[in-house]
Order: C-alpha cells, then sequence, then structure tokens
C-alpha cells in the first residue's frame, strides 16, 4: 500500500555542500525509499513559503530540521508553527526530526529552549523509555547522528516519553497515535555529519569538536528509526480507519433510529 508523505523541508543545505549533498527533503526520501519503495515523498520548502494544496491528500506530514530556532519569531517560523497547529486539530499524523521536533512540542503546549549543556553532536546513545505496540522488536537503546544545542525542556500535556538520555532527556515523545518526534537524525550520514562538523568547527570548542569526529566511526540507526517511523504512520492510518468505521456505524445507526 503506498503511503504519501508530506516532508515540510525547514532549511537549505549551506552553499559550500550542495555540490556534495542532497537536500533535507532528499535524504528522508531517499531513507524511506530504502524501507519501503511504495513510500511516496513530496517536499515542499517552507522557509521559502511552499506548502501543499488544500486538495492534497497525505497519510503524514513531516518536519525536519533546520538551524533556526523553533521558538523564533521569523515568519515562515510563525506561519509554520500556525500550520502544524491546523494540521493537528484536523487529526493529521504529524512527525519531527530535531528542529521539527522541538517546534510540534512547542504547538502542542510544550517548551523549547538553548539548552546549557552547550552543543550534543556526533554519533549519541539513547534510551528507549517506552515501547508501544506498533514500535517492531527493538533493542534496549539506538543511536543517531546529532546537531543540537536546542532542546525539548517539557512535553506537551498527554504526551508519552520514548527515548531519552544523560544529555538530552525529551530526546522522544509520542502523542497517542497521532504524533511521532525524535531529536536525532535519522536521514544523515557520518559523511554529511563530518562535512556539517567542518563548516562549523569554529563554533565548536576544540574538545567538542574532536569528540564528536571521533564518535563517527560508530554505527547509527538512522534505517532502524526510519522502520519505527513508517509503523507509526500505518499504525496510525489502522487506528483512523477503525475511528471511521465506528463514526460511520454510530451514524447508520442513528439515521435508522430516527426512521423508525
Amino acid at each position: 500500500m503506498i503511503l504519501r508523505i508530506c516532508i515540510l523541508e525547514a532549511d537549505d543545505l549551506h552553499p559550500t555542500m550542495q555540490d556534495a549533498f542532497i537536500g533535507f527533503g532528499q535524504m528522508f526520501k531517499q531513507l524511506f525509499a530504502t524501507q519501503d519503495p511504495q513510500v511516496d515523498c513530496q517536499i515542499f520548502n517552507v522557509v521559502r513559503g511552499e506548502y501543499p494544496q488544500l486538495s492534497q491528500q497525505f497519510d503524514a506530514y513531516l518536519v525536519t530540521g533546520s538551524k533556526a530556532d523553533s521558538f523564533a519569531n521569523d515568519p515562515w517560523i510563525v506561519t509554520l508553527r500556525d500550520y502544524l497547529r491546523v494540521r493537528f486539530v484536523q487529526g493529521d499524523l504529524l512527525l519531527g526530526i530535531c528542529f521539527g521536533h522541538q517546534i510540534l512540542a512547542l504547538v502542542l503546549g510544550g517548551d523549547t529552549q538553548r539548552s546549557s549543556k552547550g552543543w550534543g553532536l556526533g554519533v549519541h546513545r539513547y534510551r528507549l523509555e517506552h515501547k508501544p505496540e506498533w514500535l517492531p522488536a527493538a533493542a534496549d537503546e539506538f543511536q543517531l547522528l546529532i546537531s543540537h544545542r536546542d532542546q525539548v525542556t517539557a512535553l506537551p500535556t498527554g504526551a508519552s516519553l520514548l527515548a531519552s538520555s544523560d544529555f538530552c532527556k525529551n530526546a522522544a515523545f509520542i502523542l497517542d497515535k497521532q504524533v511521532l518526534c525524535f531529536q536525532g537524525h535519522p536521514e544523515f550520514t557520518q559523511d554529511f555529519s563530518r562535512g556539517l562538523l567542518q563548516l562549523r568547527q569554529s563554533i565548536y570548542c576544540p574538545q567538542e569538536y574532536q569528540s564528536a569526529c571521533q564518535s563517527l566511526v560508530h554505527d547509527h540507526d538512522g534505517q532502524t528509526v526510519a522502520q519505527w517511523m513508517l509503523c507509526f504512520i500505518r499504525a496510525g492510518q489502522k487506528a483512523h480507519g477503525q475511528t471511521a468505521a465506528i463514526e460511520q456505524s454510530v451514524s447508520v445507526l442513528r439515521d435508522r433510529l430516527c426512521s423508525a
């Protein structure tokens, strides 16, 4: 069954990286294609004001990472927050990565701030704190590539913590069967992370930079997390279908009783 995912791309690659690497939206498109060729991704760059037409239907909406702060008041960020509120109220499935994780937490009533712990860089290990029924058999820990200094400091009301670490307490969360967010980057590769570290080397302290570069010898679980994301979407589709069927049955019964 085809899964249609709307990718809300929240950044452009730095010009010096554009010849060597694909954009963030394309990274996700490539990542999901390795899991399931039936996944159809369409990319909309929200920084440039690109959004789907009202007539376009998607099974899920994914917000990518960004160098921007999710709590900033740049016009495009304000517009994105408003758009995500509408999508949530309408019952759409929402996924967020890094900046996307942070902005969805804000939109849904949580909080995101610049962390006093500084930059998180390189390959980072997380603990799974919760294993929902849609999650395939999984180990108790997983690793992802990261690049962030903002963190979700308070989860939205009703959200469940999915993963954490000593450095990042709220590293992943779910909200019912509608929202799934990760602070880490399943779409990144070691080569891209190395290039990003080199590009930004001047803003890191030498110890941070060296430690991050050394961590890149380790594998990460981006493919596994991509599988989790697709399982979440399918579970959300199933739940939505069951709800719609119940509502239709109730409506039919009501009509019969009213006409009796």
